[in-house]
């Protein structure tokens, strides 16, 4: 809880004037039936006099005005707080996330990382605004009025506290109940949402499948799952109100029974204080309504605290320190005994890979689907660590370099093309933010992207979300500009020419090659796109099948001659 109170610092004075405001609306609140008693027993009672009782209503609109002027300076700064609070989690978590390395994003999962970052921290936002707006006032009126009935009479003082301590009870066996019930329903929601976005980025998939049912079905079961948990806490939330409602009016009726005995035995005991008893035993319902209404708010936003801070707690496994600087005579890449396994399992998705890439080398890395060529690329950059074994860049282990200083030796372009929302121009900047427009279109006509970008309407032209507008051979050379703007000295080409034709993808490797001082490390499904590189590597298993130039792998390695034939016997 405490570590939440940083995000609270800029906005706290809204928030002690805005509590401060609540208070002096609660107190005057209390106040009100005093004078309404007073009204009874003295302007109507004692002198019967219409002037006194008018100056007694004059006096409770002045305190309702001020009141309502106090409700909404408190309105106001709830609001002011509450949403800078949420603002200020949502950003510091965004930039939590993104120190993460992809073992704890593997671990926790995109479709929670989103939900705790939108419903989450709503939930924790809206607690915010219900703490400054009606925590300080809803437990001050109930405490209060007890308070003020005791001034009045102790006995019904006695009666009153006995309810106050009741419904107290009930609402901290009703939130007892439903706090594990709220974190499930989190969880559950996690799914939900795992599942939507799943079908709304493989629409194309479930439609040409004909999976519509199908996923309508699982979308339904999930639906259900979390359907069935929020009824429990409906049925355990069910018996707070009436609880509530059936503890207080049974004290309303005892108090009214005593007031009766005693106004009739006591000459002290007036009717004004009788109505005043009763109003405050309705403020002290009311206020535990509100109070009950709370105990629901806050179950879920404790829940969803606790899954907010889960994520905060959890430190990427990679060290970001270190001071090496590039060795201008090392390898350009080096591999010794290297072992990787995912999270998660023991099974080793690498395992005793040793290699040497020079300095400025084309490298070709081949095999068949799961024999680990992207893990392996992976490493590099150090999006994992290994499990075992050490890998270099340019003579040093990729643990010595500052994060920012490692990646900047790489341009990778994913097997995925992703681009984000924005311009080409802004999407090209991601390679380098200040690069220049003669910088880009050169990255461009490397990428064989100049020409239909020019023809669509030149770097300024509007990239839709994941980059929809264009085709997908498009997208994939979109991100070889993106990577090459920077002219990094290592180029990873992780199966990113997929979707081009054979002429187009010849091109794009004949520009790349003529980069000068660029290492580049391409993986493809294709023999033809690595055929001419300087060294092949074959993958399998997680293990270098074999190593060497193509007419050699060809008469050596039985995997790389069957991938060929293979491919031969498709294009012929």
């Amino acid at each position: 809880m405490k570590r939440y109170f940083q995000y609270l610092k800029e906005y706290k004075w809204s928030c002690i004037f805005g509590a401060l405001s609540k208070w002096i609306e609660a107190v005057l609140e209390l106040l009100v039936p005093l004078v309404v008693a007073n009204i009874i027993d003295v302007g109507i009672g004692e002198r019967g006099s219409i002037s006194y009782v008018l100056a007694g209503g004059g006096v409770m609109l002045a305190m309702g005005a001020v009141g309502f002027g106090c409700a909404i300076f408190c309105q106001r700064s709830a609001s002011i707080a509450s949403q800078g609070f949420g603002t200020n989690v949502r950003n510091a978590l965004f930039r939590h996330i993104n120190t993460l390395s992809y073992r704890e994003l593997d671990k926790i999962g995109t479709a929670s990382l989103v939900t705790r970052t939108t419903n989450d921290v709503n939930q924790m936002q809206s607690a915010v605004a219900m703490i400054i707006r009606l925590v300080v006032r809803a437990p001050f009126i109930a405490v209060g009025s007890v308070i003020l009935c005791f001034t009045i009479d102790w006995q019904i003082g006695l009666i009153v506290t006995v309810v106050a301590v009741l419904v107290g009870l009930v609402l901290w066996v009703i939130m007892h109940k439903s706090v594990p019930y709220y974190s499930k329903n989190q969880k559950k929601l996690d799914r939900l949402t795992q599942i939507t976005n799943e079908n709304l980025e493989g629409a194309r998939v479930v439609r040409a499948f004909s999976r519509r049912e199908g996923e309508r079905e699982r979308f339904d079961a999930a639906a259900e799952d979390m359907l069935q948990n929020s009824l429990r806490i409906g049925k355990i939330s069910a018996w707070l109100n009436p609880l509530t409602f059936a503890i207080v009016n049974f004290g309303v009726a005892i108090i009214l029974f005593v007031s009766g005995y005693k106004v009739n035995t006591d000459a002290t005991f007036t009717s004004g204080e009788i109505v005043a008893l009763i109003n405050y035993m309705t403020q002290i319902l009311n206020a535990m309504i509100v109070i009950s209404n709370l105990v629901s708010l806050f179950t879920k936003a404790h829940a969803s605290m606790n899954r907010v801070s889960e994520v905060f707690d959890t430190h990427s496994s990679i060290d970001v320190g270190g001071t090496a600087q590039p060795d201008p005579g090392a390898p350009a890449i080096r591999m010794k005994d290297v072992s990787f396994s995912y999270a998660g399992t023991e099974q080793y998705s690498l395992s005793d890979i040793t290699l040497d890439i020079q300095r400025g080398a084309t490298v070709g890395i081949i095999g068949g689907t799961g024999s680990g060529k992207s893990t392996l690329v992976s490493l590099l950059p150090r999006l994992y660590d290994v499990s075992r074994g050490e890998v270099e860049i340019f003579g040093h282990n990729v643990k010595e370099y500052p994060a920012r200083a490692l990646r900047d030796l790489f341009g990778v372009v994913p097997q995925s093309a992703a681009l984000f929302s924005g311009t080409v121009r802004s999407n090209l900047q991601w390679g380098k933010s200040d690069a220049t427009d003669e910088e880009m279109a050169q990255a461009l006509k490397v990428a064989c992207a100049y020409d239909f970008i020019m023809q669509k309407g030149g770097l300024d032209e509007p990239v839709t979300e994941a980059g929809k507008n264009f085709s997908g051979g498009q997208r994939q050379r979109l991100t070889i500009a993106r990577a090459i703007v920077g002219r990094p000295p290592i180029l990873v080409l992780d199966d990113s020419c997929s979707a081009l034709d054979f002429a187009t993808d010849a091109q794009v490797r004949k520009n790349i090659a003529a980069l000068k001082d660029v290492t580049t490390v391409i993986i493809s499904q294709r023999a033809s796109s690595i055929r001419n590189a300087d060294v092949i590597f074959v993958m399998e298993d997680g293990r270098i099948a074999g190593r060497g130039k193509h007419d050699e792998l060809y008469e050596t390695c039985p995997l790389y001659r069957e991938i060929c034939d293979s491919q031969s016997r498709v294009q012929a």
